[in-house]
């Protein structure tokens, strides 16, 4: 069995995790983001919590793509990941020892920037060419 990456408990990303979408909910630019792709808050906690059991802890109980969730939603875009992790690491803070928050912080910003990357290369070049590479 690996051991998990930081000190965290399947509870406490639950936690975690329903406070944070609590809080996406009432964001003025995120919230209508979310909302526009979830329906079943339960149940998109239930598969982000997955995720997280599956980043942290190893679980392997996470099956989706966040990459190409995150790319076919089309109205992400890439100045909402700073957002995204704003809120998360006032979260991670409010809800956890400050020692696996910060863990916990530095693990969220290196999938962020994944993510964030992702979603900028999915974007047409300007003027619809793809970039001259040389």
């Amino acid at each position: 069995m690996i051991p998990a990456r930081f000190p965290v408990s399947a509870e406490d990303i639950d936690r975690v995790v329903a406070v944070f979408y609590a809080a996406i909910r009432r964001h003025e630019v995120l919230g209508p983001v979310f909302a526009a792709h979830v329906a079943d808050w339960p149940t998109h906690e239930a598969k982000i919590a997955a995720f997280w059991r599956n980043a942290i802890l190893y679980e392997r109980s996470y099956d989706g793509s966040p990459m190409q969730a995150h790319m076919r939603a089309g109205n992400v875009e890439p100045p909402h990941f700073a957002d995204w992790l704003m809120l998360f690491d006032e979260t991670l803070r409010r809800t956890l020892p400050a020692d696996v928050a910060a863990a916990w912080s530095d693990l969220a910003h290196r999938i962020g920037a994944g993510l964030r990357m992702g979603v900028e290369n999915m974007r047409p070049a300007p003027g619809g060419r793809p970039p001259i590479l040389r």
